[in-house]
């Protein structure tokens, strides 16, 4: 029988925590379950630094960004001997599982201790939108909202001053955030980690587009492809036109989160708890189709991978100003089909 529950957030952190937090809390109250906050993250686990959880403790932070807990990446963690420091504190504590709100580092730190057998939930909270077994990760929707509201601003200036703009949006490996960010926010290029980046391809079809008459363009790119200075300046060189690039940074990470973010991370701390009372360890939750659902942590990490939408690839085919650099459109349709990664749009 489950009577006392940690919880913690590693990693990078996410609108939205804070409120899965308060669900883990409340929920575990209205049970009779004492819980437990670890203070940074698997840090924080290691050197035995922890907070009693109440309902007056986590009341009016439902609203706030970022998580009142702390956060860190401790890669020692990876090491067995630490584990077992972090197991003898929570036992010490009469701990009896713990709950994890992170993306795939998080989760591969809980799934160690669930071999280690010591039972673990985890929760994704990653602006990334990369974890696996989930469409939406906490966060991710406010952070699309910040970098929709940025470009929409970006635009602005670019118009006004007939130049050409690039914006660096986060997301690690993963091109969710770029994706949909330059569907909404209208831009003309896009370039993910998905799709094979071609520069002199993309600086060519930028040239054909001004040569059209294109006054303005603004170009999302996935952080890690390239060195978006750089590549302002060869786009600058050959075309003749201004051109600036613009680094979102941290800056997507933070504020208030959107109603969404609230609610599903209600939900999933709720269904957390929910778990751990009907004895489920080792699992990481989800929302799929608009449910909340939950795999195996372990089977996640083996036969799941994160994939991006292809229906959000033929949408921005549609309604983007740019063409694929292949132009078979078998070949094409095959790859998209195998979600293969090879190019980009």
């Amino acid at each position: 029988m489950i009577k006392k529950i940690a919880v913690l957030t590693s990693g990078g952190d996410s609108p939205g925590m804070n409120a899965a937090i308060r669900s883990i809390v409340r929920t575990s109250c209205n049970h009779q379950i004492e819980v437990i906050g670890v203070l940074n993250g698997y840090l924080g686990l290691c050197q035995d630094k922890m907070i009693h959880l109440n309902n007056d403790k986590v009341s009016n932070i439902i609203n706030q960004g970022g998580t009142f807990l702390g956060t860190a990446r401790y890669i020692d963690f990876f090491k067995k001997k630490i584990r077992k420091i972090a197991i003898k504190n929570m036992k010490k504590r009469n701990i009896d599982a713990l709950i994890v709100i992170g993306g795939n580092g998080t989760y591969a730190g809980a799934n160690k201790l669930h071999k280690m057998n010591f039972p673990c939930i985890g929760i994704p909270g990653t602006i990334d939108n990369d974890v696996c077994g989930t469409d939406y990760t906490i966060g991710y929707n406010t952070a699309l909202e910040t970098i929709v509201q940025s470009i929409d601003r970006l635009r602005d200036t670019s118009c006004s001053h007939q130049r050409i703009s690039i914006v660096e949006i986060m997301g690690r490996n993963c091109g969710d955030l770029t994706l949909s960010a330059s569907i909404a926010g209208g831009c003309e290029f896009i370039v993910i980690p998905e799709i094979k980046y071609n520069e002199k391809e993309l600086i060519k079809k930028i040239q054909k587009s001004i040569e059209k008459g294109k006054k303005h363009a603004v170009i999302a790119i996935t952080e890690h492809i390239c060195n978006v200075k750089n590549l302002a300046k060869k786009i600058e060189f050959k075309t003749k036109k201004e051109t600036r690039a613009t680094v979102l940074g941290h800056i997507q990470r933070g504020g208030a989160p959107v109603a969404f973010d609230r609610i599903l991370a209600s939900k999933m701390g709720f269904f957390s708890i929910k778990l751990l009372l009907k004895n489920k360890f080792g699992k990481c939750i989800g929302i799929q189709n608009d449910q909340i659902i939950s795999h195996d942590i372990d089977y996640a990490f083996k036969f799941m991978k994160k994939k991006i939408d292809k229906k959000l690839i033929e949408i921005s085919k549609k309604f983007i100003l740019i063409n694929f650099l292949l132009n078979d459109s078998f070949l094409i349709n095959n790859i998209l089909n195998n979600f293969q990664k090879i190019f980009i749009i």
